[in-house]
């Protein structure tokens, strides 16, 4: 598909990778108007991972909405894409049939079925009768149910890329195959070029849609892409007598595959519970349509698991055992966006086996994401800012790779930990944790304790479910005793910088929505806004001197924040930024008795009015010093110490001696995220995100639009204030019956229309019941008025029960506790 011209000098945009993702990049960036598009491939259109897809296209199962968007989009697209190109893309939707065999299974699909509905997916649970009867061959006897899509199918997925090319080619993108981009030429932090076997392209954005190799391409300038190939296996059987291709596509993650047909026999496709890395070191240039020699020993067990669903592919024979490698990320999410160590350095990588399906998606979020500036959909669990650089290490990715490939059909359990690449990070009081019986769970590569078991207990994970697990009773304790007590938390997992120099304050307050640059000794909780007035930071700052600031933020918005700061510092301005995330152990006291504690063990007045809510200072605690802020993000009244690591275990232990008098007790993460929600507080990424603005999401106290200095989106944050009363809101959710649990993305009904779902879900074992946030929507003002009237109702799995929403925090409105 070479183009007949040769590679020019210079485009506007620059796309390595010919697969379905970087075609789709350049088909949508065409049709958004930008024609200035060249897109390299070093082999042939396909070459890689997408000539091998099995090409199923599913709309099904996700419990994000952005993916569920994305999933949409793709399949629509591909149902047009034939008439605008005259390519056939070879959609076929015949179906799509997920099966569960076993009570967990059911649950977590009447979960994503309830949300799939939501969003406008037609998903119908049936009975195992009504599964056989769509796909006569398989043998439902331990089948509980089906949950059935029937505009879901299948593409052919060298067709449908064949298509985006020509429909790309069609607005005018240069095509050239057989060209090997070997670099990029950068300039003052910014992508300026590509380098190829055959010259360099100027241009103004390059886009890394290089599939497996683009972690070695990101690699060789200094872009971190942590993706890893690992073999997957496919089955082609011999002709079956009877078989349809009008069959829907049946899924089996128990038996860890999934069927269709294929050329008059039956595709079995496998995601074994224990997956092979290939090519750590890396993979060959010239690896474009290769395959891997199976692993019969290996793989012989899940392959008769898989057979056994459809028993006719025992018997009959086999065509093609296929090998070839798919990429994986550690979390198995995509790895989208803009990288945060280069400007105008774009990637989209890591499908994760799903490049076929959402393919059509990706490529739209990207095309609008470079040509406009910013996402128009939430990417905070996507976003290439996420990626750490120790996750591209080669052990890191051996030892991961063996597991997330399983992950894609183990029962997605909403407390389960990642098992393998463990042990990254610790904190300085991991081993004094252990030993007062800490259960470890992974948060951004930190170790951090999710729970504690009693003395004498070994903490384990136990049987998982969707339920109350074994460890509910540590995690009622922990969650109580910081109501009525005081506890003691290790959050040095937490991101923090510091921000110095002349021009320190001012850098902050222009990305600042609140005032920041106040009186020093005095923490803000602020958001950053962007020029859209759309949320792109949640966090606090702490002036400490006047050219000295402490800026904290959540985990998973470490290198999105340090990004985000570092590049609005103007070229003529003095401020720097230092990661200190690793050299601040963060121990966190918090309760009604933290007072009493922490005075205990230092010399400095901590009383009300010497220390008063939201006061910064440097502190004694026994031989150790300590930065004390008076801040809680539990509801009650609490400071956080920010201890220089060389102090944190003399620190450390002299707040657990001190706290035997006061009945301090540990606690963890699940009894962090039971209390915020509690207390409705947000949580970036999770309950907020960008698309959110400020007011809608109950934040607008933290934007000071009267504020003397300018910062960054403050007129559209105006616009956005002017535009009430607001016909969506973030609210908080009590679940009346004390029994089910929330999680994430559960349904709400009022008056049986859905309004809205659960952003984030946990217990609030002083509220006695599941508590949550959840963005409601309506045609109608949705306040107070509209949320204390009608029948308000919460769907979880294929049950409804009463719920009660309210503008305002559930625990403790008027912050009385917090300001004690």
């Amino acid at each position: 598909m070479t183009q007949s011209q040769s590679l020019p000098s210079s485009a506007r945009i620059v796309i390595v990778g010919g697969g379905v993702i970087g075609n789709s990049v350049a088909y949508h960036l065409a049709h958004m108007g930008c024609d200035d598009v060249v897109l390299l491939e070093q082999n042939d259109i396909t070459s890689g991972t997408t000539w091998h897809a099995a090409g199923l296209m599913v709309t099904y199962g996700s419990l994000s909405y952005t993916t569920t968007e994305i999933r949409k989009y793709t399949r629509d697209l591909y149902a047009r894409l034939e008439a605008e190109t005259g390519q056939a893309t070879g959609l076929n939707q015949c179906g799509f049939i997920e099966v569960a065999t076993d009570p967990d299974r059911l649950e977590e699909f009447r979960r994503a079925s309830a949300f799939n509905r939501y969003c406008d997916i037609d998903v119908q649970e049936i009975s195992p009768r009504e599964v056989q009867e769509l796909f006569p061959l398989a043998d439902v006897d331990d089948v509980l149910a089906g949950f059935y899509v029937a505009d879901d199918g299948r593409v052919n997925p060298v067709d449908v890329t064949m298509a985006l090319a020509k429909g790309a080619k069609m607005k005018g993108v240069k095509t050239f195959t057989g060209i090997a981009a070997t670099g990029i030429t950068r300039h003052n932090g910014r992508a300026t070029g590509v380098i190829t076997d055959q010259g360099t392209i100027a241009c103004e954005y390059v886009v890394n849609c290089a599939g497996m190799w683009a972690r070695q391409f990101g690699e060789e300038h200094g872009v971190v892409i942590p993706n890893q190939a690992a073999e997957h296996y496919y089955l082609i059987t011999e002709s079956i007598p009877g078989i349809s291709n009008s069959w829907p596509v049946l899924e089996d993650p128990s038996k860890y595959g999934y069927y269709r047909e294929e050329g008059g026999g039956m595709m079995v496709g496998l995601f074994e519970g224990h997956a092979a890395p290939w090519r750590v070191e890396g993979i060959p240039r010239d690896f474009s349509f290769g395959e891997l020699e199976p692993d019969w020993e290996r793989m012989t067990p899940y392959l008769e698991a898989a057979m056994s669903r459809v028993p006719v592919t025992l018997d009959s024979g086999i065509k093609k055992f296929f090998c070839g490698p798919e990429s994986f990320t550690p979390d198995l999410s995509p790895l989208i966006g803009e990288a945060p160590e280069l400007q105008n350095y774009f990637v989209a990588a890591g499908m994760n086996s799903l490049g076929i399906l959402t393919g059509g998606g990706m490529g739209r979020v990207l095309a609008h994401w470079i040509l406009n500036g910013q996402p128009d959909v939430d990417v905070t669990g996507f976003n290439i800012d996420r990626a750490a650089r120790y996750q591209a290490n080669p052990d890191f990715r051996r030892d991961r790779g063996k597991e997330t490939l399983s992950l894609m059909y183990k029962c997605h359990y909403p407390t389960k930990a990642i098992e393998t690449a463990r042990n990254a990070k610790r904190s300085a009081l991991h081993d004094r944790l252990a030993a007062q019986g800490a259960y470890f769970t992974e948060t951004s590569g930190w170790e951090s304790p999710a729970w504690f078991a009693a003395p004498g207990e070994t903490p384990t994970e136990g049987e998982l479910s969707f339920g109350r697990m074994h460890w509910w009773p540590h995690w009622e304790a922990e969650h109580r005793a910081c109501r009525e007590g005081v506890i003691l938390m290790d959050m040095s997992f937490m991101s923090k910088f510091m921000v110095q120099g002349r021009d320190a304050g001012t850098v902050l307050d222009r990305v600042s929505a609140n005032r920041v640059n106040g009186a020093c000794g005095r923490i803000t909780y602020t958001q950053w806004l962007n020029e859209a007035g759309l949320l792109e930071g949640d966090l606090t700052v702490t002036k400490l001197e006047e050219d000295k600031f402490l800026v904290v933020v959540a985990d998973t918005m470490h290198r999105h924040t340090e990004t985000w700061l570092r590049r609005h510092i103007e070229d003529d301005e003095f401020a720097t930024v230092t990661d200190v995330t690793g050299a601040l152990t963060q121990i966190n006291i918090q309760g009604p008795r933290s007072r009493e504690l922490l005075q205990s063990v230092t010399s400095v007045d901590m009383s009300n009015d010497a220390f008063p809510f939201r006061d910064a200072h440097d502190i004694d605690i026994g031989y150790g010093r300590a930065l004390c802020i008076r801040i809680t993000y539990v509801g009650e009244l609490g400071y956080e110490l920010y201890v220089p690591c060389e102090f944190a275990l003399t620190v450390y232990d002299k707040l657990v001696e001190a706290g035997d008098a006061y009945g301090l007790t540990h606690a963890g993460l699940r009894a962090l995220g039971s209390l915020r929600l509690e207390k409705g507080y947000r949580d970036y990424g999770h309950d907020i995100d960008n698309t959110d603005n400020a007011f809608d999401t109950g934040l607008g106290f933290a934007v000071a639009l009267n504020k003397e200095a300018d910062f960054i989106g403050r007129e559209a944050a105006q616009a956005f204030k002017d535009a009430a009363p607001y016909q969506q809101r973030l609210v908080s959710v009590l679940v009346e019956d004390p029994q089910p649990m929330l999680w994430h993305a559960e349904v709400i009904y009022r008056n049986g229309v859905r309004v809205g779902y659960i952003r984030a879900g946990s217990y609030g074992h002083t509220l006695g019941g599941a508590v949550g946030l959840a963005m409601i929507e309506a045609d109608e003002v949705v306040d107070s008025a509209y949320l204390d009237s009608g029948d308000w109702e919460i769907e979880i799995a294929d049950q409804r029960y009463p719920c009660r929403c309210s503008l305002k925090p559930l625990y403790d409105a008027e912050m009385a506790r917090i300001r004690a």
